[in-house]
């Protein structure tokens, strides 16, 4: 049985594997420039949105646990990790979640894109030593290769977004997207029962790697999350524009 130390790393690690995916698991470290550029701070994107007044009281709970507990956290993680070693620990995630976008690729039919995939992950697991350098940087047909999820496969699979929505924690999101989040989870190897299947693999290097890959991500998850509220007359409505706007042009892409 699990003392209650277990149990509270085990919540942490949860929290901080999920942290807010404003443009979360969909969005890259590293911004795709051509993305970025493509989003209008001052544009209103008209989506449906029925739940707005429990989206935005969510929104508003969200607010305060990114103020009060998660920037304090990410704070202390760039305090304590050097900049050299938080990039290397975030390309090692990065480079983890290929299944994702490798399967994601093919479902759409880009196999081109599944093999250009399928070499950078070669590439960084191999020369970059497990995916710590981002060795495919320097190899031009793979420096570039736009990321795939499961919500931008319904995308170009024409499903409709569906209602906008705000989650604990998680933050902003559609229907379609959240349900594409679920295919993420677990085709992301995080997700796997790697405790039957790894010898020595336990449970508290299991909640280890999720808190630490939770932490990797925060600074720029919380960047990324600001960036469309700073000066905002309304930030919930420029968050949601930023968010529909950046997700559009991920499934065009």
């Amino acid at each position: 049985m699990k003392s209650p130390f277990h149990a509270l790393l085990l919540c942490t690690g949860l929290v901080l594997a999920c942290v807010p995916p404003v443009f979360a698991q969909k969005t890259p470290a590293e911004p795709d420039p051509e993305l970025v550029d493509e989003v209008d701070e001052y544009a209103v994107v008209q989506v449906s949105d029925p739940f707005e007044p429990v989206n935005r009281a969510i929104f508003r709970f969200n607010d305060g646990l990114y103020d009060y507990v998660l920037r304090p956290v990410s704070k202390g993680y760039t305090q304590v990790v050097p900049e050299p070693a938080r990039h290397g620990i975030r390309n090692f995630f990065d480079n983890l979640r290929f299944p994702i976008r490798f399967v994601n690729s093919a479902l759409q039919g880009k196999f081109d894109r599944a093999g250009r995939e399928t070499g950078k992950f070669f590439v960084n697991t191999i020369a970059g030593l497990g995916g710590f350098i981002r060795v495919s940087d320097d190899v031009p047909e793979l420096a570039m290769v736009p990321r795939e999820d499961t919500g931008q496969t319904f995308g170009v699979w024409r499903i409709g977004k569906g209602p906008y929505l705000v989650l604990p924690l998680f933050g902003p999101g559609t229907l379609r997207d959240t349900v594409g989040a679920v295919g993420d989870y677990y085709l992301n190897p995080l997700a796997w029962n790697l405790r039957e299947n790894i010898e020595g693999y336990t449970w508290e290097i299991e909640t280890t790697v999720q808190v630490v890959n939770g932490l990797s991500a925060l600074p720029d998850l919380l960047y990324t999350y600001d960036a469309p509220r700073k000066d905002a007359i309304d930030p919930y409505i420029a968050v949601r524009s930023a968010y529909i706007q950046y997700r559009d042009a991920a499934v065009k892409q």
